[in-house]
């Protein structure tokens, strides 16, 4: 069965909406290397949201391009995952802090194999994700732009805090473009 694509814009087909319907500012002017790297670690969170829309509990975990186990529910509590451990676990310095979803070296797996066509599972995946997104943004929000250079303890390296929001970023982006395949081989949607 072969999948129609499509998009909801009208000006531009090749994006996933309409300029005037399209929450993100992409292009918005941030004043400043923090309010740069956020700016576009907001994009990509809204843009998973969009890739998300609409679909009900078996489209969400639906393993749609296989063998890979990715889904996009499992995205949404990966990504959830990545929020916690380099927010709070390393810039925030709670490595104590229990992983979520039962991710640990034995089942590294865990915030993929999870992700099931259970409506409870999708609530509590994006719950676990907007808490995490909201306790990242709020440190975010202290952060004062000259401590960008400040290092942090990540086991036993030292990363710049500079370091850890540039790869919050490209986390993101590389996520988001597995969404973009995921969702067209789900419903046929396309668009950046």
């Amino acid at each position: 069965m072969t999948t129609e694509r499509w998009t909801s814009a009208t000006v531009y087909p090749d994006m996933w909406t309409d300029p005037d319907h399209d929450p993100r500012e992409a292009l918005a002017k941030p004043v400043g290397e923090k309010e740069t790297l956020w700016n576009y670690l907001r994009h990509y969170r809204i843009t998973l949201e969009m890739k998300c829309d609409g679909l009900d509990a078996e489209q969400l975990a639906r393993r749609s391009v296989p063998p890979s186990t990715m889904s996009l529910l499992g995205l949404v509590r990966h990504l959830a995952h990545v929020e916690q451990s380099w927010f709070r676990r390393v810039l925030r310095g709670q490595a104590d802090t229990p992983k979520l979803f039962g991710k640990s070296e034995e089942n590294p797996d865990a915030d993929f194999d999870g992700a099931v066509a259970d409506p409870a599972v999708v609530e509590a995946a994006w719950a676990t994700w907007r808490r995490e997104v909201t306790a990242a943004d709020q440190w975010l929000a202290e952060l004062p732009e000259e401590e960008l250079g400040r290092t942090v303890l990540r086991g036993s390296d030292e990363i710049p805090v500079r370091d850890v929001l540039v790869h919050m970023v490209e986390e993101y982006a590389r996520h988001v473009g597995h969404a973009d395949l995921l969702r067209e081989c789900i419903d046929g949607r396309v668009g950046q």
